[in-house]
């Protein structure tokens, strides 16, 4: 006899069947690079049967150009990865979900092998784009925080309408940005390399297909001093394009910083401007005349404007060798901006095994990421050289080091580090303002750092951002 309580084994019905293929062939595609032929003529199937266009299923066609002859299929983009917390979802719009995720990681980490275009690394980075939106974030924002409308996250922290839950929160961009942004980054480094890169700058027509990345900068400065006439140019105008992208997503961070408190034991200018109405009024309520209801006023109030003006020395240290390469353009920048505030004296200086004191371009950044020597090796000594003179008070005066710290002289290096912070000047030493928070210090430096009571400050440029207005404000 059969046992009728026996529960028969579940069988996956033919919506998971098809979301199966389509996965099966994205693991294919991703790991074998060969194509094969039942999964392809299969997926063709799922993706006509679901009303979705075959070009998903085309590795050479981007998202752009699929969205631009389908433009219904934008807004299923937005959001696409970002979970929704549904147990009960649509099987048939899993299928769905299914083929648009698989085109998305496809387009972005399937980047194949050989040389590539200025044609090729724009359509790569578009569809970087694209994927950064389907996780809930802006473009650009993973690989370097200098998307559209600044850093951060989308207003109100949501998803774009999708279908794909809206109102749920966005991805926490603390584990995205260290877990996908450092490997986005390494397979677009990866693209520029391949690149023949002189001759596209070579060419103007090619050059201009060119966006602007800390990859493709990074090369760019290497290889500044052999490139000249039309090469150089374009490179020139490249470096200074990122540059201005990434001022305007820090000076957003910045934002408005005010020196000083207000001085009152300097009397108000008496001028229309600094009038105090409301204490004026109240002041001279006793001089009321209610038969006439004048209030008569026989003294005026003005407000205080004058601040204290004692400046605030900012001395920015940066190790320009190979491993600080997205720091240097970082802090660069950003030393710049702080120069523009008012009563802030800025000094950067930049070293590996020699020391730069790169202050008199520390207005420009373009002029000043020019005059760097990207590479060698790391001599600290020889920044401190420079930088200890530049202490004249000590209460007034911020250091802030960037490096990984694998140094040469170690000893004297953190002895001389240790005077600074004793001497009564803040020491911010900083292992990593690179635009993805990814970044290794030498344990050696960190824990004394850490005994010193000045932790080593790691992760996104905001960080250092906040203590520099901290002590400016």
């Amino acid at each position: 006899m059969t046992d009728d309580t026996t529960e028969e084994p579940l069988t996956a019905g033919p919506e998971e069947n098809r979301r199966q293929v389509l996965y099966w062939r994205l693991l294919a595609r991703l790991f074998d690079h060969e194509e094969q032929a039942t999964l392809e003529s299969a997926s063709l199937a799922v993706v006509e049967d679901i009303g979705l266009p075959p070009a998903l299923l085309d590795p050479q066609a981007s998202i752009d150009a699929v969205v631009q002859r389908h433009p219904e299929l934008a807004a299923e983009f937005d959001g696409l990865m970002v979970p929704d917390g549904d147990e009960d979802r649509d099987r048939a719009a899993e299928v769905r979900r299914a083929a648009l995720v698989s085109k998305v990681l496809l387009n972005v980490f399937a980047s194949g092998s050989g040389a590539v275009t200025a044609g090729q690394l724009a359509r790569w980075q578009s569809d970087a784009g694209w994927l950064e939106r389907a996780l809930g974030c802006r473009p650009g924002e993973l690989r370097g925080g200098r998307g559209p409308g600044g850093a951060g996250r989308a207003a109100g922290g949501g998803v774009s309408p999708t279908g794909t839950g809206s109102g749920f929160p966005a991805p926490d961009l603390g584990t995205l940005i260290p877990a996908i942004g450092p490997e986005l980054g390494a397979i677009e480094a990866d693209l520029v390399k391949r690149m023949r890169l002189r001759e596209v700058l070579a060419d103007p027509r090619l050059a201009a297909q060119l966006t602007p990345s800390m990859s493709l900068i990074e090369q760019l400065l290497r290889d500044k001093n052999n490139l000249s006439g039309v090469a150089l140019a374009n490179a020139k105008a490249l470096i200074r394009r990122f540059v201005d992208e990434v001022a305007d997503v820090l000076r957003t961070q910045v934002e408005k910083a005010s020196v000083g408190a207000l001085d009152r034991s300097i009397p108000p200018k008496r001028v229309f401007r600094n009038l105090d109405l409301d204490r004026t009024i109240w002041k001279n309520l006793t001089n009321w005349d209610p038969e006439e209801e004048r209030l008569y006023v026989d003294r005026l109030y003005y407000r205080h404007t004058a601040r204290k003006t004692t400046p605030q020395r900012l001395i920015v240290v940066v190790d320009q060798s190979g491993s600080m390469v997205d720091s240097m353009v970082n802090c660069t920048i950003l030393a710049s901006i702080f120069a523009g505030l008012p009563k802030v004296d800025v000094h950067l200086i930049a070293y590996d095994t020699q020391a730069l004191d790169l202050t008199p371009w520390v207005n420009d950044p373009f002029e000043t990421l020019l005059r760097t020597k990207l590479g060698g090796g790391t001599d600290g000594t020889v920044a401190m050289a420079l930088a200890q003179p530049k202490i004249a008070e000590p209460r007034n005066t911020v250091v802030v080091w960037i490096s990984d710290f694998y140094e040469w002289r170690c000893e004297p290096l953190f002895e001389s580090m240790a005077a600074i912070h004793r001497s009564g000047a803040k020491f911010i030493p900083v292992g990593s303002v690179t635009s993805a928070g990814r970044g290794s210090v030498n344990p050696w430096f960190r824990e004394r750092f850490k005994d010193l009571g000045t932790p080593v400050i790691s992760g996104h440029i905001r960080k250092l951002v906040h203590e520099l207005k901290s002590f400016l404000t």
